[in-house]
């Protein structure tokens, strides 16, 4: 089991930015892949940045943040950030962290809401 609390959401303005953590716990040996998706009212959750657990990490993104948004993470803190820059009104979203392991196993955090809205 993999538990995963995200932080960090909150109100900004267009062309702000915020900083989203995402702590695991639990069997984090067996994390292979961590990723941020989001879900906007009324759209699909999509993937927006994922970074890999081996070496360097690996990372990918979402063609509409690349750019904007850094994914990197602190193996002392068990925790991935979500760097956000120059954000959009169209950025705003539920914000999920995502883990998968090694089987192939996916968790989920709760989310955390940004808004970004003048």
């Amino acid at each position: 089991q993999v538990q995963l609390v995200e932080s960090g959401g909150g109100l900004v303005q267009p062309g702000g930015s915020l900083r989203l953590s995402c702590v695991a716990s639990g069997s984090i040996w067996n994390i292979n892949n961590v990723g941020w998706y989001r879900q906007a009212p009324g759209k699909e959750r999509e993937l927006v940045a994922s970074i890999t657990s081996g070496g360097t990490g690996t990372t990918n993104y979402a063609d509409s943040v690349k750019g904007r948004f850094t994914i990197s993470r602190d193996n002392a803190k068990n925790t991935v950030y979500l760097q956000m820059s120059s954000l959009k009104p169209e950025d705003t979203a539920v914000y999920y962290c995502n883990s998968r392991t090694y089987g192939g196993r996916n968790y989920w955090g709760k989310g955390t809401l940004v808004t970004v809205s003048s």
